[in-house]
């Protein structure tokens, strides 16, 4: 893995970093989060919630609907506080330019990222496509900025898109924190082609096409290119598009590989498309040529270790 220059800092909500914060004075712990990922990471927490000022324990909030606006306060109407949380989050929202990612509670009316319970007014019934306040306002200020809910990071497939944006969106923060000139951009686009290839071809093709545009000053072209890559890293990817991008990179063993040796990754890379390996598999594989057969343009492929072995997200796939 090439390692951030920067430490990610995430954005968490305290609950799910384990802070007794809840109304009913619980919590909502990721074991991933905090016992795995948080070798690697660190984090900054929010709860909405207590920063507005409401009490531990205290009673619950929702969101209610009514003539198409959606307010939070306790189930009987009482305690609206849907402008506060708004405000808090717009002034949050202006002040984590270091995160290279958030964590929010899923479900939760403040920290909801999707799915939360919208209630009506008189309390019979609801609809599931809500957003918490304070993470809407975060979302809506920060488009680029990787953001996922606890619950969802126990999909595997998620949980490893998650930890790719993160690495990724950190590396380009480094970039940019380093001063941008058009090669390191080029070298930044160069050293991901194959992650993007692995996630949406088609911004592959695009993002490399935008890098060749000379109408466009940098400043522009770097803007574009990251709002293209994080959406295009967004797409989960597939065995049908790991397989298209390790047979790319298979290629690159041609001239030093015996006819024995090629078979043997063919082999691996049709297992893995087959669903008899995982992926580690075949990777694991291209990466031991790769250090009897130094190739300079490979070695750097993010994609070949997006994020921290010890991870072992691809164990699964």
């Amino acid at each position: 893995m090439k390692t951030p220059l920067n430490k990610p800092i995430l954005g968490m909500s305290a609950c799910v970093h384990g802070e007794k914060v809840r109304y009913d004075t619980g919590h909502k712990k990721s074991d991933f989060c905090m016992t795995e990922l948080s070798k690697h990471v660190d984090f900054q927490t929010y709860c909405p919630e207590v920063a507005i000022g409401l009490p531990i324990p205290r009673p619950t909030i929702r969101q209610v609907i009514k003539d198409e606006i959606i307010t939070v306060s306790q189930p009987d109407g009482s305690g609206d506080v849907t402008e506060p949380l708004r405000e808090y989050g717009q002034k949050i929202a202006k002040r984590i330019e270091n995160l290279s990612g958030f964590i929010f509670c899923q479900k939760s009316p403040s920290c909801g990222m999707e799915r939360v319970k919208v209630y009506y007014e008189h309390g019979k019934g609801c609809k599931h496509d809500g957003v918490g306040f304070f993470a809407k306002e975060i979302m809506s200020a920060n488009p680029l900025l990787p953001c996922e809910e606890n619950g969802r990071l126990n999909d595997i497939p998620l949980r490893e898109n998650f930890i790719i944006r993160i690495f990724t969106y950190r590396h380009w923060q480094d970039l940019i924190a380093s001063g941008l000139t058009k090669h390191k951009l080029i070298k930044f686009h160069s050293e991901h082609k194959y992650l993007v290839m692995s996630h949406h071809i088609e911004s592959y093709k695009k993002l490399g096409q935008l890098l060749a545009r000379a109408d466009l000053p940098l400043e522009e072209q770097a803007d574009l290119y990251i709002a293209g890559l994080m959406v295009a890293l967004k797409k989960l990817s597939n065995r049908k598009s790991h397989t298209n991008t390790l047979m790319h990179l298979q290629g690159y063993f041609k001239k030093y590989l015996d006819k024995s040796q090629k078979q043997e990754l063919v082999e691996k890379i049709q297992e893995y498309h087959e669903g008899v390996a995982p992926l580690l598999v075949p990777l694991t594989l291209i990466n031991h040529y790769l250090r009897e057969h130094s190739e300079e343009y490979l070695s750097a492929q993010v994609y070949l270790s997006p994020y921290p072995n010890d991870l072992k997200l691809r164990y699964g796939f």
